[in-house]
């Protein structure tokens, strides 16, 4: 399987049923594929509640979400304004919010949104997101284009916001924030331990029960 498709797939195992749930762009918009539309409910900051995926045949091209990508409508779908919608993430009414990330640092905050010296589109709902989603769900390959890692000890772009990420999957391994840090509890695929350290700058803790698993006795 694809990376990306990978990543989503494990993301949408992590799901609650019966959660609103907002996606960002990039790798969380593939959450979608593998989730149950009567199941869970998608929020798009741009108003709609109950986004589903269309056929090619049936897409409109005035019904998009914040990622400006086509979408469909669930049975019971509903419209409002952006400020509605946006007033919905701040007042703590979306379960979920899954984004992606230029980097991620050792103590859970999110850089998403602008690399210094390049244009900047727009934040988008990046920020209220990070606030106001009671779960954050971070999903980006393990390191970036030139091969720097993307979970690191301090991030260099700018933070999104100061809320902590709640979880972290990457192509290589799921980190879960346990109180204290972030601790790796599960390697995707084939991946060693040691693949993780080397292309990793950020503090972590391997979990005891994944240290069974990978080292038993």
């Amino acid at each position: 399987m694809d990376k990306k498709e990978l990543i989503a797939k494990k993301a949408a195992e992590q799901l609650t049923p019966h959660s609103i749930i907002n996606l960002g762009i990039g790798i969380p918009t593939l959450v979608a594929k593998y989730l149950d539309e009567e199941t869970y409910y998608l929020h798009t900051e741009n108003g709609l509640l109950g986004v589903t995926d269309v056929e090619e045949d049936d897409v409109d091209p005035l019904l998009v979400n914040a990622g400006k990508l086509p979408v469909g409508e669930a049975i019971g779908a509903s419209y409002f304004h952006s400020a509605d919608s946006f007033a919905m993430i701040r007042g703590g009414h979306v379960d979920v919010a899954i984004l992606g990330a230029l980097q991620v640092d050792s103590h859970g905050r999110v850089a998403n949104w602008a690399i210094p010296g390049k244009d900047i589109l727009g934040v988008g709902g990046a920020m209220d997101l990070l606030v106001g989603a009671k779960k954050i769900i971070i999903t980006t390959n393990h390191v970036a284009k030139d091969g720097s890692p993307k979970f690191v000890d301090k991030c260099i772009y700018p933070i999104t916001s100061t809320r902590r990420a709640d979880m972290i999957i990457t192509d290589l391994a799921l980190f879960k924030w346990n109180g204290n840090g972030y601790e790796l509890t599960e390697l995707i695929c084939d991946t060693t331990l040691e693949e993780v350290e080397a292309n990793t700058t950020a503090s972590y803790q391997v979990s005891g029960q994944l240290h069974q698993k990978v080292n038993p006795l």
